[in-house]
């Protein structure tokens, strides 16, 4: 199986919070696994410093914190940047990623590169091999208007080719080079039973978390990245069946060979990181 970074995992949900919203960090990471303090889209440029201030006054736990800057051609990188520096926060979200060499600029913080931009998706894998890129996620919202387009989504809400692809190649990129795939926010948020399909897929894909816009999102993400009881049973059933067969077998009227196994074993670590974090709500959750 594909290796991971060894620091902390995020989320399974990543709650986004306006950097100049001082008042709704407290609740933020009250209510989250993660919370990413938003220094770019969530702030109007007239209130870009205001944010930095509210994020260097207002510290929150760094472990399970990240710091969303505003692009490396943006006018405020660099004072972002400068800002961050005189943090204990180790952990940044760089938009717009188009190069390793974006990443590079950010060493020695570990990177959560958005690739949003034709690009940035493009250069998936050079962004993900990066030393210091830890995980990724696809803006497709950001990608489409880049191209020209002007909605990512069917009326059904299922996601158009152009987004699927930007989605899939994140993936496959951040998982190729041992890092973590975080799935992009679900913007309708009266739209639950969409917001739990696209989580259920994002979980059963490969990506490790989701990110979200609204508190009320966090414990749908939560609870699909979460096994179900039969889940687990058969992951452990199929596991223990295979310690007496040699090879491929059969089990349960199933063909049963090594990425099966896999599967299963995806299951249960995914069902370990869920009891370990019901188990210890509010602190740096990773199993050891």
């Amino acid at each position: 199986m594909t290796s991971e970074p060894t620091s902390a995992r995020p989320g399974p949900a990543l709650l986004f919070v306006p950097a100049d919203r001082p008042d709704r960090y407290i609740k933020a990471i009250e209510r989250s696994d993660t919370v990413v303090i938003d220094m770019e889209d969530a702030v109007a440029a007239a209130d870009k410093s205001l944010g930095r201030e509210a994020m260097l006054a207002h510290p929150l736990d760094p472990a399970r914190t990240v710091v969303r800057l505003n692009g490396v051609t943006t006018p405020w990188f660099e004072a972002d940047l400068e800002a961050l520096r005189s943090t204990a926060y180790t952990r940044v979200m760089l938009p717009k990623a188009e190069t390793r060499a974006d990443v590079e600029l950010l060493e020695p913080f570990e990177v959560i590169a958005v690739c949003e931009t034709p690009l940035g998706i493009f250069n998936a894998g050079e962004i993900a091999s990066a030393s210091n890129t830890v995980a990724m996620i696809a803006g497709v919202e950001d990608l489409l208007g880049a191209i020209g387009g002007t909605s990512t989504q069917f009326p059904d809400t299922q996601y158009r080719d152009i987004a699927k692809h930007a989605r899939s190649s994140v993936l496959i990129a951040a998982r190729a080079f041992g890092k973590w795939a975080i799935d992009t926010v679900y913007l309708d948020i009266a739209d639950i039973d969409g917001q739990r399909r696209e989580a259920e897929d994002a979980a059963a894909s490969g990506f490790v978390a989701s990110a979200c816009i609204h508190p009320s999102q966090v414990a749908v993400i939560r609870d699909a990245y979460t096994p179900t009881v039969d889940e687990v049973e058969w992951a452990r059933a199929v596991i223990a069946a295979a310690e007496g067969n040699h090879g491929v077998f059969e089990f349960r009227g199933r063909m049963v060979d090594s990425p099966v196994l896999n599967h299963a074993r995806s299951v249960l670590s995914r069902q370990s990181r869920a009891e370990h974090l019901s188990a210890a709500p509010g602190e740096t959750r990773e199993p050891q």
